[in-house]
């Protein structure tokens, strides 16, 4: 496989519109924080991200916290920002921040702070 083409800095920013309009460009990466409300939260989204970078063979550094989830993009391949890049941020946006919709079968979590998972931002 060849050298996959690297995004700079103006295009990353042109692309990080719409649904990937919470991550941003930070020392090379694509970052995302995700708010959790407590440590078990961190660990079921980590293991969320974990298992999407596994079927997607592309990794990202993620740093875990009681109170949230960071996960940073780049292909340490390519040197840079690639379109797996993109890919894959988009695809753990769309697990991540998922919810039943208001008159679909499911009803989601409970309004009670004791069952909060993910935070809304």
């Amino acid at each position: 496989m060849g050298v996959e083409a690297t995004y700079g800095p103006q295009d990353v920013a042109g692309r990080l519109v719409g649904e990937l309009r919470h991550w941003r460009l930070e020392d090379g990466h694509l970052v995302r924080d995700y708010p959790t409300a407590n440590w078990k939260a961190s660990l079921m989204a980590t293991m969320a991200v974990g298992h999407l970078a596994e079927l997607a063979w592309h990794h990202p550094d993620l740093r875990v916290s009681w109170g949230g989830v960071q996960v940073r993009l780049t292909t340490h391949s390519a040197g840079g920002i690639t379109d797996k890049d993109f890919a894959l941020a988009a695809e753990i946006e769309r697990l991540l921040t998922w919810r039943p919709t208001p008159d679909g079968p499911l009803e989601g979590t409970p309004a009670d702070p004791q069952w909060r998972y993910l935070l809304d931002e």
